[in-house]
């Protein structure tokens, strides 16, 4: 698909993005560039890049489609730092799990530019963090979120959209906003549940987290993610996860009035449509 392909920050996500790549013979170059220099060392005796740069715009330079995987503070400043070496027609993308800001911010960036910026978000991961964990078919079979602006160009909407298909991705266009709503639901507010509840139990008996069986393992598993990552997470989709917590907390009442009141009826429905709901899951 592209002669030259650019990652900039890989670790899990962007290592990922750079072996699917590779491993689907989607580009005949891969160039990466990562702000710590340890990591640029080890990236230079990986197989799965040709090219490893000091700068990002050095790595940027050339390349029809730069993926960054940075943290979702550090994309936008990313975008602005490349601009002045991006190709005419080149498309820039993301991973960044917020998308509204970015995708505003970073098209602003590149108003007057030759390239367009094209949000995406693929919901694949790990509570694992570092390119030493990235995995060729990571993205196989998940939903991967294509978020275009009204006026972004019809063409770089399909190549972004087509290079995640390539990945083996799922993928679902929507609009930035409609997609920081799903996201606040299904992804940032179970990872603020298994936060706080970790954080409550973090205050009880020490002896008790050796006493718990999968289903305190299964639920928290999320809560093991850098903490730095999901704080600027929530930080830049605050008002659409105060929303969804505030709809948890109605849920939450109804489940607690239900109990105090030994309503029987009330909370059966509300287990049933919890396990019908987690059965629907794919």
């Amino acid at each position: 698909m592209f002669e030259s392909l650019t990652v900039l920050a890989p670790g899990l996500l962007g290592g990922s993005v750079a072996k699917a790549a590779r491993s689907r013979g989607l580009a005949r170059r891969i160039a990466v560039w990562s702000r710590r220099m340890e990591t640029r060392a080890a990236l230079r005796t990986a197989g799965w890049c040709d090219a490893v740069f000091e700068t990002a715009a050095e790595a940027a330079h050339g390349s029809e489609l730069v993926v960054i995987c940075a943290p979702v503070d550090q994309i936008v400043p990313l975008v602005a730092s490349i601009r002045p070496a991006l190709s005419p027609g080149c498309v820039v993308t993301d991973v960044g799990s917020v998308k509204s800001a970015i995708c505003r911010q970073s098209h602003a960036a590149l108003a007057g530019a030759e390239a367009c910026f094209v949000g995406a978000h693929p919901m694949a991961g790990s509570e694992r963090t570092g390119h030493e964990h990235a995995d060729a078919e990571l993205f196989r079979g998940r939903p991967c979120f294509v978020t275009p602006l009204a006026d972004t160009a019809p063409a770089s909407i399909d190549r972004t959209v087509a290079f995640w298909r390539a990945l083996d991705a799922r993928v679902v266009t929507e609009s930035p906003e409609r997609h920081d709503e799903i996201v606040a639901h299904i992804s940032h507010l179970p990872h603020a549940l298994a936060s706080s509840l970790c954080s409550l139990l973090s205050r009880r008996d020490p002896r008790w987290r050796d006493l718990a069986g999968n289903g305190l393992r299964d639920s928290t598993r999320i809560a093991a993610s850098d903490a730095d990552l999901w704080l600027s997470i929530f930080e830049q989709n605050r008002e659409e996860v105060l929303r969804a917590i505030s709809a948890f907390e109605d849920e939450v009442s109804c489940f607690r009035a239900a109990l105090a009141n030994s309503d029987r009826l009330a909370l059966r429905s509300l287990l049933e449509r919890g396990r019908s709901f987690r059965h629907s899951l794919r």
